[in-house]
């Protein structure tokens, strides 16, 4: 290969001396020259090609261009229909739905015991009642009258009132003062905690003939059967809400530099009402029960004592007018707690409304 290289650099023509190189051209020797080739004319050229004429069938099978997608397409909804199917009927708008309760409607609690009222009343009219057993509506209320005409019933009502009012007042007293002991102070916690959640275990009624033997028949005793079972209740619930407040609101408190009243008002306060009125409602709850339990055991006067007295002659219309009587004080007191919560705890959202 490099030889051959080699003979083909030989054979190539040496170039000219520059001496032998023709002088510069004369304006006669440009004269002599051959005319320049001039370009051919325009209408020498080839005519331009011009294109076929294109029949409608072979437009239609050309692939035509490709349009985006929708942005519905893109995000996964439905897209509107366009040009020729606009005039497709659009699907009917998903209506959101409720999954609350809905909206309250006033003295709608009233619906039950109406109705349940309604339901006996008319099973007495039907004669599906025995009135031995059972007095019906009409019956009750002549009885109602008889005992308020001759006054036995409000005395009793009033007597009965008085010991549950007094044992839910001192059994809220005691519950709260244990629940912010033991919520605020570990050695409360310690010291307070413990015990009463071993009363909790034990019924009220079961400690009943020890409180005979301590204190006697008396309305001591009646109160104090009364506080035991409101108090317990109160220390549950308020305990528990005012241990579950947010840890951070203390700390806030702190770099705040609150005092410990300021400290007690705009943070425990707040943060153990719900609790509070949850053992309130029970409370009232208990309040009712253990009214009942003492004075149809140990009692002269109440309504369970007018209970019992119409037990021993069979008057049942007498018996039904008193759990008439523990039904509305139940009914009207959890109303009034109910009704106290919602204005005190008016800034939360919650289902109740």
């Amino acid at each position: 290969m490099s030889e051959a290289l080699t003979g083909l650099r030989v054979q190539a023509p040496a170039p000219e001396p520059v001496a032998d190189r023709p002088e510069s051209v004369t304006p006669e020797q440009v004269a002599d020259r051959p005319e320049s080739v001039t370009p051919e004319p325009v209408a020498d050229r080839p005519e331009a090609v011009t294109p076929e004429p294109v029949t409608p069938e072979q437009v239609a099978d050309r692939p035509g261009p490709v349009t985006p997608e929708p942005v519905s397409d893109r995000t996964g909804a439905e897209a509107e229909p366009s040009g020729p199917a606009a005039g497709r009927r659009r699907p009917a708008a998903r209506k959101a739905r409720r999954l609350g309760p809905g909206r309250g409607v006033p003295f709608g609690r009233l619906l039950g015991p109406a109705l349940l009222v309604a339901v006996w009343w008319a099973a007495s009219a039907a004669g599906l009642l025995d009135p031995r057993i059972l007095s019906g509506p009409g019956t009750v209320i002549a009885t109602a009258g008889d005992l308020v005409a001759d006054g036995r019933l409000q005395g009793n009502v009033l007597i009965s009132l008085q010991r549950a009012g007094l044992g839910l007042l001192f059994g809220v007293l005691t519950g709260v003062a244990a629940a912010v002991l033991a919520g605020l102070s570990r050695t409360g916690e310690y010291l307070v905690d413990g015990p009463l959640q071993i009363k909790r275990a034990i019924p009220s009624l079961a400690m009943l003939p020890l409180l005979i033997l301590w204190l006697g028949i008396g309305e001591q005793m009646k109160v104090t059967v009364i506080a035991l079972g409101v108090g317990v209740n109160m220390y549950i619930n308020t305990y528990a809400s005012l241990t579950s407040i947010d840890n951070r609101h203390v700390e806030l408190a702190e770099v705040l530099g609150l005092s410990r009243w300021r400290f007690l008002r705009k943070v425990v306060l707040p943060g153990s009402l719900p609790g509070f009125f949850v053992g309130l409602r029970l409370g009232v709850t208990s309040a009712w029960l253990g009214l009942i339990v003492v004075e149809q055991i140990n009692a002269t006067s109440g309504i369970g004592y007018m209970m019992f007295q119409a037990q021993q002659y069979a008057q049942s219309d007498v018996i039904i007018v008193g759990l008439v009587a523990y039904g509305i004080f139940g009914f009207s007191s959890d109303a009034l707690v109910r009704a106290i919560e919602r204005r005190a705890l008016s800034w939360r959202r919650t289902l109740a409304g």
